[in-house]
């Protein structure tokens, strides 16, 4: 922002969004003042670095807005199994994760087991894998496995979110 900005020639952006052309860093800055704004920063890895004379204040409130909706559309959605769940329910918990991701929401699958059932978690780990396989299959997108299943005490994870 005005004179935090290093660059010696920089490519202006007046407050209409009209490109100046690229001018010295210093007569950007005197640009800015005729227009009683701050020139700010905005691409500083393109060559060369670009700036828009606008208000910072307003500048800062919009990213900060543009963060908090980004942030705010994703929840994340818990589908409790059994391992021994029969074929027609998994089938109804695919269909309900694979809703859940086309909405743009994370998916978490949680294996509760019981008793002897922790002696096989290895099974009901791979069992998981197969399930996110199937799931995979059954999404028109690319999902992304966030946290590989993972055996936590008497239940086994998975988090997986559209890519």
């Amino acid at each position: 922002m005005n004179h935090q900005v290093r660059a010696r020639e920089v490519r202006l952006i007046d407050p209409d969004g009209e490109q100046m052309g690229i001018m010295s860093a210093d007569d950007a800055r005197e640009k800015a003042e005729e227009f009683g704004l701050d020139l700010v920063e905005v691409a500083p890895k393109a060559r060369p670095p670009v700036c828009k004379i606008m208000d910072y204040g307003k500048f800062k409130y919009q990213q900060s807005k543009k963060k908090k909706k980004a942030t705010d559309n994703v929840s994340l959605k818990t589908l409790r199994m059994r391992p021994k769940t029969e074929p027609h329910d998994l089938n109804t918990k695919l269909n309900r994760a694979s809703s859940f991701l086309k909405k743009g929401n994370q998916v978490k699958f949680v294996v509760q087991m019981r008793g002897r059932e922790r002696q096989f978690t290895d099974r009901w780990v791979e069992q998981l894998e197969d399930i996110i396989d199937e799931l995979r299959e059954k999404v028109d997108r690319d999902i992304k496995v966030v946290s590989a299943p993972e055996s936590q005490g008497w239940q086994i994870t998975a988090v997986v979110e559209p890519a």
